[in-house]
């Protein structure tokens, strides 16, 4: 998505010449790895700064998704999201043992994506947010085959102490109170250095309701009730963090950074409703709730060498996550399908309440390590090159737990457990990347770009039943002793290791100064990995090439601004994972798609008080080839011709609405010594399948479409500003997600994720 240069918080205040018209003023990037004028860099951008992320009172990536109309997103619960951009989406890559995300996220200089979700950072003195729509291998990487989202942090400066502070107040319609606190501190330490310091506490207000019900199952006649865990606005947010980050200018020519930057958020209940309980209900008869702890300490070196810039950008990330999940809906659905309460026993063989909850634990680790060098950007011939490498890690433990199980039953070691996952996954990626742009005459640049890389996938461990329950997975599958963290023994030790290329290729026209078109081929990749089941082949790698014309233009002395792109996009042998037999993950690669689509966005300074915004959207993403549910059952291979494709050749794709707007106006207006201002946002989604796969669609039923208005009135006078809010302000109620809590075509019991009901808000804060 193009951004206007309104969309660019601070960057998009208005510049007034004494006697002269109201302009826009330029927005500063940094997508090709250099600062430059948004309007000047012939790629897919769009920019929200930090003026722009307080007006739209933006917190957290569910805030700020709302306003890139090339991101979609599937979410379950805070900091469990799974991003895509352009329609490059399957619908089901969302397991903790599933394919790398094919969007890369981004904080400040270093990757922070992982297998099991975007990181929920809380946006609070951030510099900007920037979409780069489109594969960016070649500057990205593997993960960035769609596109890739950067938070970009406010820096410590020398240029003098400033500090600011917000309070906000709120109720959700249908649930509880909230709160934001949140500020910041700079403070120059010398001429040559400055700490920025950073805090926030927040707690959203639930409405959710987990409401009275029994439950029996037919095998047994068990019958359970839940009401020791009924409760009202019970999916509560609580999220606290702190951001410091020290300067030093060593010279003239070099500066160090390090940053160190933490949050833990604790989630309670489900963010999804059941429909057949009624709105914003559901009734679930365990506990339901999310424990996250993670913090990144990064490095980031800059300096000269003659008329070269050098860049070191390293990091380390940890994120830890521990989880408690009602699980009856499995137990329930197979036990009325296919009996199997009555193999849930105790130790004299007598049938027991079958009800399975889960305990989960996922620890990530993540290094980064970049190295480049760029040429002036004012040469004719200008360069970026750079090496990269980087190890993720993730220790997988799921225990899906029985209360009164017989012991002769419990994975050993691990009471009341039926199942057991116990993994260790790593992903390493190495790295070399250019791209160099040559100015042919003074209108006409064309550029190239390439990345080799070679990347690795392994998963160890352990999965499944003890060895009395089955005799085809778990325990009876094992092979060497333990391996991994505390599991009985190991049945899967595998990996996979791909090498390859990706490129880029643009030439860009300027009509005058403020005016270009460009055209550009470029591809994306995403590696192979290792499937769960071991008795299952790797999946391969996907490939995503795409063709671009887009266009960065200003009018009207630059109070207009209209940029926009048109699209087409391959996909190719895209992965696809979903639940098989038991509700185990499997990984597929599914075969060929196609994606066509166009995205603008328009800024204008209608008067010196007046500001109107608009970005947009269409996306028509679609299967080019029969999906069939089942592999060649000789070479294991895809299968494209088979009497009832599970999804037929013109199937569009799940996930991304076809359409995706939003509009803004925002009146500013001096009232004797206050102030004042007026905004309201418009925001519409349309529909979109929530699965790929035709038998699963009618079940989860297809997204519906929604518009939401959000409405703010303010005042400020010296260094103090009070704002009233209204979002959401007709309670809309759309759809975000829908899902089941294990394969469909057994649990056909859908749950859906709303946008959050009607927020009423004040908001108190200074500067100083």
């Amino acid at each position: 998505m193009l951004a206007t240069t309104a969309l660019a918080g601070a960057h998009s205040a208005l510049a007034a010449e004494a006697n002269g018209p109201t302009t826009l003023q330029e927005v500063i990037v940094t997508a090709q790895k250099r600062e430059e004028n948004l309007q000047s860099v012939p790629v897919s951008i769009q920019a929200l700064g930090s003026q722009k992320l307080e007006q739209l009172h933006v917190n957290g990536f569910n805030d700020y998704v709302k306003f890139l109309p090339s991101v979609a997103f599937q979410s379950v619960s805070p900091g469990f999201a799974h991003v895509y951009m352009r329609g490059v989406a399957s619908g089901g890559d969302g397991n903790h043992s599933g394919s790398l995300p094919s969007v890369g996220v981004y904080l400040d200089e270093q990757p922070v994506t992982t297998i099991d979700g975007v990181l929920d950072v809380h946006i609070y003195d951030i510099a900007r947010v920037e979409a780069l729509a489109g594969p960016q291998g070649t500057l990205y990487g593997a993960s960035s085959e769609a596109g890739t989202i950067r938070i970009i942090t406010n820096q410590p400066s020398t240029a003098g102490f400033s500090a600011a502070y917000d309070l906000t107040a709120n109720q959700v319609d249908h649930g509880g109170p909230g709160y934001v606190a949140e500020g910041y501190v700079n403070i120059p330490l010398s001429e040559r250095a400055a700490i920025r310091l950073v805090g926030w506490d927040e707690h959203d207000g639930g409405y959710i309701d987990n409401v009275h019900a029994t439950r029996t199952y037919p095998t047994s006649g068990v019958t359970i009730d839940n009401a020791p865990f009924v409760k009202s606005n019970y999916n509560t947010i609580d999220t606290q963090g702190a951001r410091a980050a020290l300067k030093i200018n060593l010279d003239d020519n070099w500066t160090v950074t390090p940053t160190l930057m933490g949050q833990r958020q604790r989630s309670r209940g489900v963010f999804g409703y059941d429909p057949k309980f009624g709105d914003l209900k559901v009734a679930h008869f365990y506990p339901d709730n999310a424990k996250e702890s993670w913090y990144q300490a990064a490095l980031a070196v800059e300096g000269k060498i003659s008329d070269f810039n050098l860049v070191y950008a390293g990091a380390y990330m940890d994120r830890r996550v521990k989880t408690q999940s009602d699980y009856t809906d499995y137990s329930f659905f197979y036990d009325t399908l296919f009996g199997s309460g009555a193999y849930v026993t105790d130790n004299a063989g007598r049938p027991v309440d079958p009800s399975q909850h889960i305990d989960a634990k996922d620890h990530f680790t993540k290094q980064s390590h970049e190295l480049r060098i760029s040429s002036p950007k004012e040469d004719r011939l200008r360069f970026v090159a750079g090496l990269f490498y980087q190890k993720q890690t993730h220790f997988i433990e799921q225990r899906y737990k029985i209360d009164a199980l017989g012991s002769n039953f419990w994975v050993t070691g691990w009471p009341q457990t039926l199942w057991l996952t116990e993994q260790q996954r790593e992903d390493e990626d190495y790295a070399v990347f250019g791209e160099a742009s040559y100015d042919l005459t003074p209108r006409l640049t064309v550029t190239a770009g390439v990345r080799a890389y070679d990347s690795k996938n392994s998963l160890k461990g352990f999965y499944g039943f003890s060895a009395n329950f089955s005799s085809k997975t778990g325990e009876a599958k094992c092979f060497a002793p333990v391996s991994v963290g505390a599991g009985p023994c190991t049945n899967l030790d595998k990996s996979v290791e791909a090498d390859g290329t990706t490129y880029k290729i643009n030439a860009t026209y300027r009509l005058d100064e403020r005016k270009l078109i460009y055209g550009t081929v470029s591809t994306g990749f995403r590696p192979g990995g290792v499937n769960r089941n071991g008795d299952l082949p790797p999946y391969q790698p996907d490939y995503l090439t795409n063709y671009e014309i887009g266009w960065k233009t200003s009018w009207l002395e630059n109070s207009l601004r209209f940029n926009g792109a048109v699209f087409y996009e391959d996909w190719k042998d895209f992965q696809f994972s979903f639940l098989g037999p038991n509700s185990l993950t499997i990984i597929r690669n599914a075969g060929q798609a196609r994606v066509i689509g166009v995205e603008s966005d328009i800024a204008w300074q209608a008067t010196r008080g007046l500001t109107l915004t608009g970005s947009g959207s269409y996306t028509d993403a679609e299967l080019t080839q029969n999906y069939c549910r089942n592999p060649d059952p000789v070479t294991g291979g895809l299968i494209t011709n088979c009497p009832n494709p599970a999804a037929p050749s013109g199937t569009e794709l799940p996930v991304t609405p076809k359409v995706k707007v939003n509009g803004t106006a925002r009146y500013v207006a001096d009232l004797g010594p206050y102030r004042t201002h007026l905004q309201a946002s418009v925001l519409y989604q349309g529909s979109s399948w929530a699965d790929l796969r035709s038998p699963e669609r009618d079940i989860l039923g297809r997204l519906r479409a929604f518009t939401t208005v959000d409405l703010a009135a303010g005042v400020e006078r010296d260094n103090w500003s009070v704002e009233f809010t209204i979002e959401n302000a007709f309670d809309e109620r759309g759809d975000i997600y829908r899902y089941s809590e294990c394969t469909p075509t057994v649990c056909a019991n859908p749950y859906i994720v709303p946008t959050k009901p009607r927020l009423f808000a004040v908001k108190f804060g200074q500067k100083f």
